[in-house]
């Protein structure tokens, strides 16, 4: 496949190089660049709609503004890449690798991400709605004020995440990892946290209004003000909301909490 890619013809292809290759603004939507070396390229507002990157190599690419939706990415590597702004509306990212990626502001609404490493990765004011992140790697990932309303979270390990001011609205977090996480100020309002483990997470103040907690472990977590009207308990009672569930669970210091934007 031949594209004119500012002012100079290519050939676009499987296992293509385009390394240093003038990239700012391309339109390659459709293009198949299955396992490309695009390491460090500059991408910067490229036209990648329902591209196929199976197994590209995009470590370190700046893809700031680029549009990817309904884009194959499936194995990609991305780790490091910087990807502010772009929107991924659709884009299948099953098992992609972008732990250190720069996410913030990004457009992910109903993406698949199941298996993808996420680990580290910066999310902050993402719209994640209705995306799929089942078996996602979401270790130390900073979700400050992400929309994640509605995304399936199913076994996602989110151990030390940072979801200060998420919004998780019916979000599916069952058998998640939520160890050490912050969670202050969530909205967690009718999410489904069965089986969750919330060991040692920070809750203060967050919405868990009509919540599925049954079988959560919530050991020494901290709820301190944090809404648990009508929410279903561990062991199965409805939770009235009037007092803080505070059955064995200790305060955390707030110094210990992760920085917010």
């Amino acid at each position: 496949m031949k594209r004119i890619i500012n002012g100079k013809e290519y050939d676009i292809c499987a296992d293509r190089n385009l390394r240093n290759e003038n990239l700012i603004g391309a339109n390659l939507d459709g293009a198949n660049l299955s396992d490309a070396n695009l390491r460090n390229e500059n991408m910067t507002g490229a036209n990648l709609s329902f591209t196929n990157l199976t197994g590209a190599n995009l470590t370190g690419a700046n893809l700031t503004g680029a549009q990817l939706t309904g884009a194959q990415l499936t194995g990609a590597i991305l780790d490091g890449a910087n990807l502010t702004g772009a929107n991924l509306f659709q884009a299948n990212l099953d098992g992609a690798n972008l732990s250190y990626a720069n996410l913030t502001g990004a457009n992910l609404t109903g993406a698949d991400w199941r298996l993808a490493d996420l680990s580290l990765v910066d999310l902050r004011l993402a719209d994640l709605r209705q995306a799929d992140l089942t078996d996602a790697n979401m270790t130390l990932a900073f979700l400050v004020r992400a929309d994640l309303s509605f995304a399936n979270l199913f076994s996602a390990n989110l151990f030390g995440a940072n979801l200060r001011y998420a919004n998780l609205h019916y979000a599916n977090l069952h058998y998640a990892n939520l160890r050490y996480a912050n969670l202050r100020y969530a909205n967690l309002r009718y999410a489904n946290l069965r089986y969750a483990n919330l060991r040692y997470a920070n809750l203060r103040y967050a919405g868990l209004f009509g919540a599925n907690l049954l079988n959560a472990d919530l050991r020494d977590a901290n709820l301190f003000g944090a809404d648990l009207s009508d929410a279903t308990m561990p062991d199965g009672t409805k939770h009235d909301g009037i007092e803080p569930y505070d059955e064995g669970l200790e305060s955390h210091d707030e110094g210990r909490e992760q920085g917010e934007f």
